[in-house]
């Protein structure tokens, strides 16, 4: 399958969630017996390795190569699910799917990066980097809820924006900074849902709504660690000093008031439990579609820019 490597501090949980698999898929008294014994292993380890988490282990956590993609949160929480491709311009993305469905019965569209589970997939989403076409593709199914007066909902995860010298000829720039000013002036309710990795302009360019909710385990940041540690320090070993720096992690965008509201993952992280992941997200963005519903097009805009307007913490010496 290609599989990406476990973070090490992972290493034993994943020794014994391998394990815990093996017995659960033999049908015998003694591997049920023993299931239980590795079960009670695993709920300690993971307790142990999540407790204090280090901004690093948050983002390689963020990472895991098993955490829910937006495609798995479509599955799990919408339905009548239409995809649609294309710019109109240039040609279709993969690294962002983007289309119409019903959540709980009402009409939204749903956007997001999607990453691969494996090489090939990876490739074929490039690893879930977007390039111009990606976000401008994004801006035309939005202009289109707009337009019908659908909410919109957008799933984020992405390392960055591709960087490539095709992405920048085609303007990659130009797509994000677009797509800022188009949403922040979009009268339908839009909630962002940072999944995984909130990686830079990348990440912003489909982020900008009314909510924003930020999975436990998720970063955000204007850099990648190894992007931060490359630039300041000259030294990728610097990664871990970069991540805490960055104040990339969920509690981190709490407090700035980055983001809304920080959705709990499943203990060890959304890929001990997918569904109830996907559950606990559908959750959360069905609280504030209701909160969002109550107010009209023009007071969305005015809060959307007050919002964004009110971001940034500084101290003077």
């Amino acid at each position: 399958m290609g599989s990406l490597p476990i973070p090490p501090f992972l290493a034993k949980v994943e020794e014994l969630r391998s394990r815990l698999a093996e017995l659960e898929a033999t049908p015998t008294p003694q591997a049920r017996e023993e299931a239980a014994a590795v079960r009670a292993l695993l709920e300690e380890e993971v307790r142990r390795v999540t407790a204090n988490l280090a901004p690093w282990e948050k983002c390689l956590l963020a990472r895991h190569p098993e955490r829910p993609y937006t495609l798995d949160y479509i599955n799990g929480l919408f339905t009548d699910w239409v995809e649609l491709h294309g710019d109109r311009r240039f040609a279709d993305d993969p690294a962002i799917v983007a289309g119409f469905a019903r959540f709980e019965g009402e009409p939204v569209a749903v956007i997001g990066h999607q990453k691969g589970r494996d090489t090939k997939e990876r490739l074929f989403r490039n690893f879930g980097q977007p390039k111009p076409e990606g976000y401008r593709k994004a801006l035309r199914i939005m202009e289109l809820a707009a337009k019908f007066g659908r909410p919109i909902i957008s799933f984020v995860d992405t390392p960055g924006a591709y960087p490539g010298i095709d992405a920048e000829e085609r303007g990659q720039a130009e797509a994000i900074a677009f797509n800022l000013r188009a949403m922040a002036m979009l009268e339908v309710p839009i909630i962002i849902v940072i999944t995984g990795e909130g990686g830079s302009g990348g990440a912003l360019a489909i982020a900008i709504g009314d909510r924003v909710l930020m999975m436990e385990h998720a970063i955000y940041s204007v850099i990648s660690p190894e992007g931060c540690a490359a630039i300041l320090w000259k030294d990728q070993s610097a990664v871990q000093q970069a991540a805490t720096a960055l104040r990339l992690t969920a509690a981190d965008m709490l407090h700035f008031k980055v983001v809304d509201e920080v959705i709990p993952e499943p203990l060890g992280g959304a890929h001990m439990a997918p569904p109830l992941a996907i559950r606990t997200v559908g959750q959360a963005v069905r609280k504030h579609l209701q909160e969002l519903a109550r107010l009209k097009p023009k007071e969305l805009t005015q809060r959307r820019f007050l919002r964004f307007r009110a971001l940034g913490i500084y101290t003077e010496r």
